[in-house]
């Protein structure tokens, strides 16, 4: 195990052969490395972003202070898309976008008019589409705001179900999954993004909270309720062929089993239960019946947030969700490579 200090670099041209990067020469200092959004106290103005290079041998708390010291990203870091050069940042309780170089950070704009509890975000057709709860205790209120990425602004909304979240695009369409805001949500809406109207609506299992598109299917992982909503269901593991627009696996987990973090890397779907990862193969028939590894023993209780990449595997603890949270670096096998304290709720991976 390799325990990680906080090191500060202001650019990365002269010492590429120190960290390892050759084959081309780095956009920025924060290129060839994940961004992790740490999302913050609810509340407070104090999410932030750290930096971690792909080889591991830099890493930087609070880097878009660093690069910005006169500007407050906001409050409760919800998500990050990359559009070109720019990174999209959204900031939930701020009800705002903050956009930056995604390899300098380098602010650039603000987009702070027409969101209302904004969520997630991806693009289609040259624009942007971010997830909206609206009053999360209203069912009705509930959109997916369009962005126009020429002036920075909410240009239009479009009408959906409660309590959209996780959001992707696949050939001009975009598939949200309604995890249900305060309440429980258990479909998956198909929005057109040349008309932005919504085309269909599946529906799977209860709290759909992550999904991600392999090979024409979008895969849906599906937390089921937890016990104390005293009307608790299956989680499961959901397919859907997206050239018909329907269901054709669906995978019970076991009662009390509520998975969430899915994601899929070299042919193999990882996803996570509690403090425990779970490795299948693609084409697998059957869920695993043993974890691939624990984190309990790094005291994870709860994976908060979980990226795969280049064989390695990314887990976020929130730990308290006050203080300062931890990211460690396992190999595919388990083994633990490196941890970092990073700040507080780190709530995304964002590759770069």
């Amino acid at each position: 195990m390799i325990a990680a200090v906080a090191v500060f670099f202001a650019s990365c041209s002269d010492d590429d052969s120190v960290l390892g990067i050759t084959n081309e020469e780095p956009l920025g200092a924060y290129d060839n490395g994940v961004l992790i959004l740490n999302q913050g106290n609810f509340g407070q103005d104090n999410s932030s972003i750290s930096f971690l290079s792909n080889d591991f041998t830099t890493f930087q708390n609070s880097a878009f202070l660093a690069v910005n010291p006169t500007k407050v990203l906001g409050n409760t870091g919800q998500d990050i898309g990359f559009y070109n050069d720019l990174a999209f940042v959204v900031l939930n309780a701020s009800n705002k976008i903050e956009i930056m170089n995604r390899y300098t950070l380098e602010y650039v704009a603000t987009i702070d008019s027409g969101l209302d509890n904004p969520r997630f975000i991806t693009f289609a057709n040259g624009n942007g589409y971010v997830t909206n709860w609206g009053d999360g205790g209203v069912t009705t209120d509930d959109y997916v705001a369009t962005l126009n990425l020429t002036n920075y602004t909410v240009s239009g909304t479009i009408p959906v179900a409660e309590g959209p979240e996780r959001i992707v695009e696949n050939n001009g369409k975009l598939y949200v999954a309604h995890q249900g805001g305060y309440g429980y949500g258990n479909t998956i809406s198909i929005i057109n993004a040349t008309s932005n109207t919504v085309t269909n609506s599946i529906a799977v299992g209860d709290v759909p909270n992550s999904l991600q598109i392999e090979n024409g299917s979008l895969y849906v992982i599906c937390g089921g309720k937890a016990a104390w909503t005293m009307d608790e269901t299956l989680g499961k593991l959901i397919k859907i062929d997206l050239t018909t627009e329907s269901i054709t696996s669906s995978l019970d987990f076991a009662a009390g089993s509520h998975p969430s973090n899915l994601y899929i890397a070299e042919g193999s779907i990882f996803y996570t239960q509690d403090s425990d990862i779970f490795k299948m193969s693609i084409s697998a028939s059957s869920l695993p019946t043993t974890a691939l590894f624990s984190t309990f023993g790094q005291g994870v209780y709860g994976v908060y947030c979980f990226a795969v990449k280049s064989n390695k595997i990314y887990v976020g603890d929130a730990i308290d969700y006050n203080s300062n949270g931890k990211v460690y670096i396992y190999s595919t096998t388990g083994a633990l490579e490196n941890e970092y304290t990073v700040g507080v709720i780190p709530a995304g991976f964002y590759f770069n």
